[in-house]
């Protein structure tokens, strides 16, 4: 497991993980065992309020799984890699702090299934194409893609999607809702700086960002629950961020008519 595979920076309260495997940056068993150690290692910083992720260079998010390693191992293995696969996208899908994938470039396959357990996903507009083209291979998307794509636009455009295999560009997959928006960049460097302006966004001291982590763990939990579950989870929440020092800040600075000036405590 290659430290190369995933590199990891922290700055400003956020922490930026670049998938690392030219050209294409696609994952192997090595790169998301050192991406969910990564996951973790952001999940327990207390220094890290918000999770960027993206690809490394000019052309690519991730285009998915290594098909060459995928063609080279049984089936047992193939079975256990994508559970690991989907176990590590959960735990970043769960983890308590926002997370935005920033598509740099062609977001394909397995690479679309990454992006979306993240909570925002923001392109570099005119960058690349995006879908689920696993069908094509006589497979189907086996990261949690035929789950969360069906969560994100519905049944119905979900089986289209998937069952054509069509890319599609960055522009239509804002309008289906699968992409939170696009961002002019020069390259690939300005994109990850312009997304990190949109990072900081939801850092202190302007933001609340431990009730911006338990939003995020009202809705991913909360909305796999019946709704009886559901409300009893928001209300658990709810009163952990009461007892929080940025409610007490929050309060105290509405009744005080002033800017909050928040910790992530």
């Amino acid at each position: 497991m290659s430290d190369a595979l995933v590199s990891y920076e922290v700055s400003d309260g956020i922490a930026v993980l670049t998938l690392t495997e030219p050209p294409a940056n696609t994952y192997s068993y090595d790169m998301m065992r050192r991406l969910d150690a990564l996951v973790l290692e952001a999940r327990m910083d207390d220094a890290v309020h918000v999770i960027v992720l993206r690809g490394a260079g000019e052309k690519f998010f991730c285009a998915g799984a290594d098909i060459r390693l995928l063609s080279s191992v049984t089936p047992r293995f193939k079975y256990f890699f994508c559970l690991h696969a989907n176990e590590t996208l959960s735990r970043l899908e769960q983890t308590p702090k926002l997370v935005i994938a920033a598509l740099n470039g062609h977001c394909v396959g397995g690479g679309l299934e990454i992006a979306m357990a993240a909570d925002l996903r923001w392109a570099r507009k005119g960058a690349g194409r995006i879908g689920l083209p696993e069908v094509n291979l006589g497979v189907l998307p086996g990261t949690g893609g035929t789950q969360r794509l069906t969560r994100l636009v519905g049944k119905a455009r979900a089986i289209e999607l998937m069952v054509t295999g069509r890319l599609f560009d960055f522009e239509e997959a804002v309008g289906l809702g699968l992409v939170t928006g696009t961002v002019d960049a020069t390259d690939a460097e300005h994109f990850l700086a312009r997304v990190k302006e949109k990072a900081r966004e939801f850092v202190p001291p302007g933001r609340a960002s431990k009730a911006v982590g338990s939003i995020k763990r009202a809705v991913q939990a909360g909305s796999e629950m019946a709704l009886q579950e559901a409300l009893a989870l928001e209300r658990e929440l709810q009163q952990q961020l009461f007892e929080s020092e940025d409610a007490r800040e929050g309060l105290a600075a509405h009744l005080e008519k002033r800017k909050p000036a928040f910790e992530g405590r």
